[in-house]
């Protein structure tokens, strides 16, 4: 039995069992493991293999579903037919567990969001996606790529890009390069501003990315200046500080959190 790839589900299947090997060896730690999107299990065979950790599988396709619980013992009460993204997660770990997998190009950073969604509970990631993707989540402030995912991602974990995986590592092939990368979740436990604002600043701002802050930010400002009951010339005032002449790529985590203070 094969399965067939379908390209409403992003589904690449990678076929080069030494890169399936070397993402499984990227997952440094111990206990619990969700394993998204299996496939035919060429990361699951290795999953398997490691002693030092309780695997989880959670697969959307129910093809695929079929052939895991066909060629792998011991499936039954590990493999899940679900879609991970609306998937109840701390139903089904009460305590922390790490995330790896082969993650469909067309959802991958629904999935990161989703992980940042229970960031205080899994302290580990190491997926498969798009280069271009990867490149973007562990990009640095100055870069034509770096943006929501980045500062969203970093302020929370620390990214590391692995490697990158050629197209003939897959089956169908893709039409773009792919690259390996791991997060792990860094020591902050506080932002140091109100959370939601700084996701809303940080997702407005990018909305606008070639233009200067000031000119997506300027609804909260004039928001903040509402609430304060500032006269015109006050917001005018406010918005000439330096920062809103920059641009969003420019800004670190840390000139986000600022940022984000001087709006609250």
């Amino acid at each position: 039995m094969e399965v067939r790839a379908k390209k409403a589900l992003g589904q690449h299947f990678l076929t080069d069992q030494k890169v399936a090997r070397a993402i499984v060896d990227a997952l440094e730690t111990k206990g619990p493991v969700l394993e998204v999107g299996p496939g035919m299990g060429v990361l699951t065979q290795y999953l398997l293999e490691r002693e030092d950790i309780d695997l989880k599988l959670v697969e959307i396709d129910t093809e695929s579903v079929e052939y895991l619980l066909t060629h792998f013992q011991g499936m039954q009460g590990r493999l899940m037919e679900a879609d991970f993204l609306t998937l109840p997660l701390e139903r089904i770990f009460p305590g922390d567990f790490c995330v790896i997998g082969n993650f469909p190009y067309n959802i991958s950073s629904q999935i990161f969001f989703k992980v940042l969604d229970h960031k205080d509970h899994i302290p580990q990631v190491v997926g498969m996606v798009q280069k271009e993707v990867a490149e973007r989540i562990a990009e640095k402030p100055g870069s034509k790529t770096y943006g929501i995912l980045s500062v969203l991602l970093q302020a929370w974990y620390d990214i590391e890009y692995l490697f990158t995986v050629g197209s003939g590592c897959f089956a169908p092939p893709p039409k773009v390069e792919s690259a390996v990368i791991r997060l792990r979740r860094n020591g902050r436990t506080d932002l140091g501003c109100d959370e939601k604002l700084f996701k809303t600043v940080v997702k407005t701002a990018f909305g606008q990315r070639r233009k200067m802050m000031r000119n997506p930010l300027k609804p909260l400002a004039a928001a903040k200046a509402t609430r304060e009951g500032w006269p015109p010339e006050e917001l005018s005032a406010f918005l000439s500080q330096p920062v809103f002449s920059q641009r969003p790529e420019q800004l670190s985590v840390e000139d986000f959190v600022a940022l984000t203070n001087l709006l609250a």
